[in-house]
């Protein structure tokens, strides 16, 4: 008997812990990160000639961020940055999120598409399964950063830019 106020008081302080669990999203960037980065900046050595083709021996470091790509589960749009002819950096944005689904299938694609870009150097990229619509999205995003720079791939391969129906977006880890 002399246990039970210690049993409620437990209890009690348990409950008033889990009500007050609330769990942490992955944060992923916002297009309000990227209002105060110019579309597309160019720096490059002294004495060193730019050139509008990122596959021709261009020098220097550019960084340009693509358009926002607007899907049914959120918006997507990365940065790209292209040192001497050669893609080496892609940062995610915006990525899907207008939901928890949306915001893992986008956390587990972002790294394969980016990793896919990086390999190909070309936004021609493969569609990660499950993740149709953050695939095509990140994809078109990105050919038009690469567009703003006159990146053209060595293989000349150029992303397509149609997005997927909804009865193509199903299936795969996530089942959408």
């Amino acid at each position: 008997m002399r246990r039970a106020p210690i049993v409620l008081t437990a209890t009690a302080a348990g409950l008033a812990a889990v009500l007050s669990f609330k769990p942490h999203e992955p944060a992923l960037p916002s297009a309000a990160a990227s209002a105060a980065t110019p579309a597309a900046t160019a720096t490059t050595p002294a004495g060193a000639g730019a050139s509008p083709s990122g596959s021709s021996g261009s020098s220097g470091t550019r960084t340009a961020t693509g358009d926002v790509v607007p899907t049914q589960y959120g918006n997507a749009q990365v940065r790209v940055t292209v040192t001497d002819g050669k893609i080496t950096k892609i940062e995610p944005l915006q990525l899907q999120g207008n939901d928890p689904k949306s915001v893992a299938i986008s956390s587990y694609a972002e790294p394969l598409l980016r990793q896919s870009a990086l390999a190909k150097q070309s936004a021609a990229i493969d569609t990660v399964s499950g993740a149709t619509f953050t695939s095509a999205s990140y994809e078109a995003s990105l050919q038009s950063a690469l567009d703003k720079l006159g990146f053209k791939a060595a293989d000349g391969s150029r992303a397509s830019t149609s997005m997927p129906d909804i009865q193509d977006h199903h299936g795969g880890p996530f089942g959408r």
